[in-house]
């Protein structure tokens, strides 16, 4: 066989080359990357996705798993310029679909003409606070060793749960790669998130270019960019928050303010309302408290979440004591541990046998375990006296919210294959309770 010309021979080299790579393909309108939030509105959930080009934002929806989608909803989309250097644009949309029936199951796909996601199932929220919510807890999951996630696709298949908190830190990181490896974190969890509303708050490793990639993929209530919001769930109150903005004051110190000011607003509103929504639970990603072997603001008396700026400026230990704040959701630390009830580094505990029946003090959850690169942390050697428990695993957190007085958690080992590894009712007394001081 003849030798082939050089020019002919490059050709061949780049041809094979790129055969080996994967040809880069056109830029595609068929969505990706589907997942769904409750925007706070009763009957009411939203569908977000991506594209690469511009395309019209409609969710067709309906009962039936096969056949005609008959209900139509319109949305919008805006563009996303991730910061890194090849400034990659994604096109995100948002529809939201409103007037659902409570507690029903309906069938969607997303997309256009130019191309549509497949169908995907979610069970609309139930209204009003009779009913129990069950929730999987979790943070700091990870694109890379996201060890919960197939367990947590499995509940979810099996119909286990309501909706997902996830306590910030998602991709390690979500701008990396020019932002590649955010779009396939958001792949992963699309056969949970587009089944269940995926509400979510920023955690430490979301910061880059001022929390971009986390405010334009995740549609979270209210007007913060998701940074801070509330939300009903049943007999509880929920609020979601940024411990980030003590950290990463470049971004603006006066956002400290502003959130703190509407913490309390949001407190004072809740409090009125216990009547109806006896149960106030917070998620913010780094802990006010916590046992590990690390030097982490958890690990200082001073910590700046729960002691504020300089010791002594918007804390929030005090502000969530003063309003009576049931359950305290962290993650952060990639263990799981659980507080006895706590105020100022002191045991409140309802009483000796029964210590969380009628707790005078917050009770504190961290929930870190659920994968990520990083591996687990280690627990300091001796334990202190405000911990009940503490567990290196992998895992994420059952949050039953039962009824206005009873609250079930448990710790599922992904480690021990799902084994439950902690469990514990939190109970209060509907009237003359909350406020502790």
């Amino acid at each position: 066989m003849h030798g082939l010309p050089g020019h002919q021979s490059c050709c061949c080299l780049l041809l094979l080359f790129l055969g080996v790579q994967g040809t880069p393909e056109a830029p595609s309108a068929t969505p990706e990357q589907v997942h769904l939030s409750y925007p706070g509105e009763p009957g009411s959930m939203t569908v977000t996705w991506t594209t690469w080009v511009p395309a019209r934002s409609e969710v067709q929806f309906g009962l039936q798993l096969s056949g005609p989608l008959p209900l139509r909803a319109q949305g919008t989309f805006h563009s996303f310029v991730d910061g890194g250097i090849l400034r990659r644009k994604l096109y995100i949309h948002r529809v939201t679909l409103r007037k659902l029936l409570p507690g029903v199951q309906y069938v969607y796909r997303c997309g256009s003409a130019q191309g549509w996601s497949r169908r995907f199932r979610f069970r609309a929220l139930k209204n009003g606070a009779h009913w129990s919510p069950r929730l999987a807890v979790f943070g700091d999951l990870g694109a890379d060793n996201p060890k919960a996630l197939p367990r947590l696709r499995r509940d979810t298949q099996q119909g286990m749960y309501d909706a997902v908190l996830h306590v910030g830190d998602f991709a390690y990181n979500m701008d990396q790669d020019n932002a590649r490896v955010g779009d396939r974190f958001m792949r992963l969890i699309e056969p949970v998130a587009a089944n269940l509303p995926y509400m979510t708050c920023p955690g430490n490793h979301e910061e880059r270019y001022n929390f971009s990639n986390y405010k334009a993929r995740f549609s979270m209530p209210g007007d913060n960019e998701g940074l801070w919001y509330s939300w009903d769930l049943g007999p509880a109150h929920i609020i979601s928050f940024s411990t980030e903005v003590y950290f990463f004051l470049h971004y603006g110190r006066h956002l400290v303010q502003k959130q703190f000011r509407w913490l309390e607003s949001d407190l004072q509103k809740a409090n009125q309302n216990r009547a109806a929504r006896p149960w106030i639970i917070t998620m913010g990603h780094r802990p006010m408290y916590c046992s590990n072997a690390d030097l982490d603001d958890c690990t200082q008396h001073e910590s700046r979440v729960r002691r504020g700026l300089r010791g002594r400026l918007y804390g929030l230990e005090d502000l969530f004591y003063k309003y009576g704040v049931d359950l305290q959701l962290w993650a952060h630390e990639h263990s799981y541990e659980r507080l006895w009830p706590i105020y100022n580094y002191q045991v409140f505990n309802g009483s000796r046998a029964m210590p969380y029946t009628n707790p005078r003090g917050p009770v504190h959850i961290i929930t870190g375990s659920a994968g990520c690169e990083e591996r687990l942390t280690p627990f300091k050697l001796f334990p202190r006296p405000w911990s009940a428990v503490r567990v290196k695993e992998y895992g994420y957190t059952r949050l039953h919210i039962l009824n206005g007085t009873h609250v079930h958690i448990q710790q599922v080992s992904d480690d021990q294959d799902g084994k439950i590894v902690d469990d514990f009712w939190v109970v209060r007394p509907l009237f003359g309770r909350r406020m502790y001081l």
